[in-house]
């Protein structure tokens, strides 16, 4: 990062006295006052960019049956979802940003400091205005001047242009707390609710004017997130195609990995979490989730995301990760791979165990099926083998009633999936967990023993062993069909895909 870029510049021009003030207070800047002259030069010479005759986003026609969907559920109230701010990492740098979900699922947009508006119409629906940050303004300076200027961070679309892609009215974010006052202070009797926690301005600008109680506001606005989220239950064709890329090119990372696990043997579980990245940011947008490269027995900690173990040979590498596409879904895959190639007898014991519940599981999740269906088939089937192995006493009715199995399966066997890795996690209890499944519902199966080193109750043999299969499974009118089937999952294909990828 250039000296400049890790803050704003020193000083900018001041148009109308023909001097100079600071822009942003920058204590041990190198570049002394903006001349006249510079700043006459910075405001000329320049190309126009804008570009004509651009086309909607394949994503947009199905936002805006979304927004149609919540204009329907809120009739008559005036609904604010911001896309979320920067968010300081350390001093003056910034996480990279991540858009809120529901406002990309309602927008197609990835931007920070945008807000989408659905004020309520007279005569019924709702109009929707998306305010964005326009293109740098060249006059004042701030296109070069400021650390989020474009000539430091890139250029942006003009309000004109994204009007044309997320076929939505555009307007200037900066003026946005504004406008939203007076809508709110013009129009007492309409109900505002806001998509809480993202826009700490706006939250305080709905709170100050809107004239309710800080229980009923609460009440309101999580109303409003509970529906979003449930909304978001059931893909459309759009997002499916979105979970399908994910679920690919996450197929070619595992695949990366497994080619590369020599040099992960020589270092350490970050070359396996590098590498799966790299992947992830060729493919995608990033990863989904922090990765878990969990070697040995760091795979009996369900989120190790420290990923700074060895990798040995002879243990096995528990590899949970997922790509994240340019549009933001994620795909969320689990496989347990022998670092030297092949599973010995234990290994083995333990994956086809785990295996044997996946395919329950899976053959579970079906149209008119609870969606608690298959998480029972599968803890059924570990509840059984760990009778058969004597580590609990039976039988495994028994184990399952009292819920002894937890002790070594610990996690759910699933969990809704889609802009969030735990997507739609605000939904109504009634039309998630205890929901029918429905086609498009897309959700993962991932059961897993976990054998801790400090266990007592098992033989030493097993401490130490952890073991999870996850793959995604979308719900279709006949049944199901597995996104990350690219993927081996038997013993024997996974010893048969190693030996060929490591030659």
């Amino acid at each position: 990062m250039t000296e400049q870029a890790a803050q704003t510049a020193d000083t900018a021009a001041d148009e109308t006295a023909g001097e100079t003030r600071p822009v942003r207070g920058r204590k041990n800047g190198l570049y002394g006052p903006i001349s006249d002259e510079l700043a006459a030069s910075m405001r000329s010479g320049w190309a126009d960019t804008e570009r004509d005759g651009l086309e909607p986003s394949a994503q947009s026609p199905y936002a805006a049956k979304r927004r149609k969907a919540l204009s329907a559920a809120f009739a008559g109230e005036r609904l604010v979802i911001p896309s979320g701010n920067l968010k300081v990492r350390s001093n003056d740098t910034d996480y990279p940003f991540r858009a809120s979900c529901d406002y990309v699922y309602l927008t197609g947009d990835q931007t920070d400091n945008s807000v989408l508006i659905l004020e309520p119409k007279a005569d019924g629906g709702h109009d929707a205005a998306v305010y964005l940050l326009p293109r740098s303004n060249r006059e004042d300076g701030e296109f070069w001047l400021s650390g989020y200027g474009e000539l430091w961070a890139g250029r942006r679309n003009s309000l004109t242009e994204a009007a044309a892609i997320l076929g939505l009215d555009t307007r200037d974010s900066r003026q946005v707390a504004e406008q939203l006052a007076e809508a709110i202070t013009a129009s007492p009797g309409v109900v505002t609710r806001i998509l809480r926690g993202h826009d700490a301005e706006l939250d305080g600008v709905v709170d100050l004017l809107s004239g309710r109680d800080e229980q009923a506001g609460a009440e309101l606005d999580e109303q409003l997130r509970i529906f979003l989220h449930g909304l978001r239950l059931v893909k459309d064709e759009w997002e499916i195609e979105q979970l399908r890329s994910a679920c690919a090119a996450t197929a070619q990372g595992f695949t990366d990995v497994v080619r590369e696990l020599s040099q992960a043997i020589a270092t350490s579980e970050r070359w396996i979490e590098g590498t799966f990245w790299r992947r992830a940011r060729v493919e995608g947008n990033d990863v989904g989730y922090g990765s878990i490269c969990a070697a040995g027995p760091h795979a009996t900690t369900l989120h190790w995301v420290r990923n700074d173990g060895a990798v040995r040979p002879g243990e096995l590498l528990l590899l949970d990760a997922g790509v994240e596409t340019d549009t933001l879904y994620t795909a969320d895959v689990t496989r347990t791979l022998p670092i030297g190639g092949e599973f010995d007898e234990l290994q083995r014991k333990i994956y086809q165990a785990v295996f044997d519940a996946q395919e329950a599981g899976i053959a579970a999740v079906r149209p008119g099926a609870h969606y608690r269906d298959f998480h029972a088939a599968a803890q059924r089937v570990l509840a059984e083998r760990l009778v058969e192995w004597g580590l609990l006493e039976g039988p495994a009715e028994r184990v399952l009633e009292r819920g002894l199995q937890r002790r070594f399966t610990l996690h759910g066997t699933g969990h809704m999936l889609g802009l969030d890795v735990h997507d739609c996690a605000d939904a109504r209890t009634e039309d998630y967990v205890d929901c029918e499944l429905v086609p498009g519902m897309v959700l993962t199966v991932e059961p897993g023993l976990y054998f801790q080193l400090d266990d007592l109750t098992v033989p030493e043999e097993y401490r130490g062993i952890g073991v999870r299969i996850e793959d995604d499974i979308l719900v279709t009118a006949g049944g199901r069909e597995n996104l990350s089937a690219a993927l081996p999952r038997t013993v024997a294909e996974i010893e048969q895909w190693m030996a060929a990828l490591r030659g």
